[in-house]
């Protein structure tokens, strides 16, 4: 009895390694089909496409008003997500869908839009009265499809053909390969724009000013301390006045300025360990001093910050301008702050 039942929970255990085993191999055989196309994608580009995505970045980049991102399905999806990120790159743009457009939605377009049709097809019914509006008005249209004999890549004024390379799908239908190329080429499209308008990263913060992205988008200027909080001492001062500023101010460590204002050294606990004997209360804080600390501006990315507190072991960094100390950011401000 009780070695069938071991037989049997044995038995459970090897079917359910092999369900695991198979799941495994179909994950990888699905990267491996999606790699191909990708990679297709990226030879495609290096040749024959490369011209026609030039265009297409042209023609967005000229567009005075916005650009419209329409599909239906799958492709669909994927246009709201491309849309998506045109918007917080610093392309003006939304998503149309086709099925509404031919119900009113026609009047979001106008005519310093540009388009941006996604059909792997090119066939797709649906987005006929949008290709229909575009040619009637003469706003530009781009189609993203893998077929350039198709209608609508025949009416658009651009045709980026994606290689047609096998779905991950084994039975070569579910779109898998091919919206992975489509979501790859539209960030290819809204990279290169946000490249082109020389968009910076606090142009991204506006964007995105919450969540852990938010946080990373934050400046030091954001979070730095300044003022009466500020741990300084000239570079004259005796030891003994110099660690009362120190223990006051709470940060670990005292900005030591010279006589124009200008930070020349900083002194930390690791300072006094090593300098720690009978005369150091005695002793100015230039004597005591590291020289030549390392310091941020205002500007700097909080995370970017972060690294630097990081990479040199230190808990603390003063925020300078023009050489002289305007505020000091904490290892904890950044954390506190969700800066990781």
């Amino acid at each position: 009895m009780a070695m069938t039942a071991a037989r049997r929970k044995q038995g459970d255990a090897d079917a359910c390694a092999a369900q695991h085993s198979a799941a495994l191999r179909s994950a990888v055989r699905t990267l491996d089909l999606e790699t191909e196309g990708l990679r297709a994608l990226k030879e495609a580009l290096e040749q024959e496409l490369g011209a026609s995505f030039g265009m297409a970045v042209a023609m967005l980049s000229a567009a005075k008003g916005r650009v419209i991102v329409t599909g239906i399905g799958k492709s669909g999806h994927v246009g709201q997500k491309i849309a998506a990120t045109f918007a917080s790159t610093g392309t003006r743009a939304f998503f149309v869908h086709p099925s509404e457009a031919s119900h009113g939605d026609l009047g979001m377009i106008g005519t310093d839009d540009a388009i941006v049709a996604i059909s792997w097809s090119g066939e797709s019914v649906e987005i006929g009265s949008i290709v229909t509006y575009s040619r009637r008005f003469k706003v530009p249209l781009i189609a993203v499809t893998s077929r350039a004999d198709s209608t609508l890549a025949k009416q658009s004024d651009v045709v980026l053909e994606l290689p047609r390379a096998r779905e991950a799908c084994p039975h070569g239908l579910a779109p898998t390969t091919s919206t992975t190329m489509q979501l790859a080429i539209g960030d290819c499209l809204a990279i290169a724009l946000l490249e082109n308008r020389g968009f910076t990263a606090q142009d991204f913060k506006i964007f995105h000013p919450g969540g852990s992205l938010g946080a990373s988008l934050k400046f030091v200027a954001d979070i730095m301390h300044t003022g009466e909080r500020l741990p300084l001492a000239s570079d004259d001062v005796v030891m003994s006045a110099a660690l009362v500023t120190m223990t006051q101010k709470s940060f670990g460590c005292l900005g030591v300025i010279d006589a124009k204002g200008k930070l020349v050294g900083v002194i930390t606990d690791g300072d006094l360990r090593r300098h720690m004997g009978a005369d150091l209360l005695t002793a100015r804080t230039s004597d005591i001093m590291t020289r030549k600390p390392k310091v941020v501006t205002s500007q700097m990315l909080a995370s970017a910050a972060l690294e630097l507190l990081n990479t040199s072991r230190i808990t603390a960094l003063f925020v300078v301008d023009k050489g002289k100390p305007v505020g000091i950011v904490h290892i904890h401000d950044l954390l506190r702050a969700g800066v990781a």
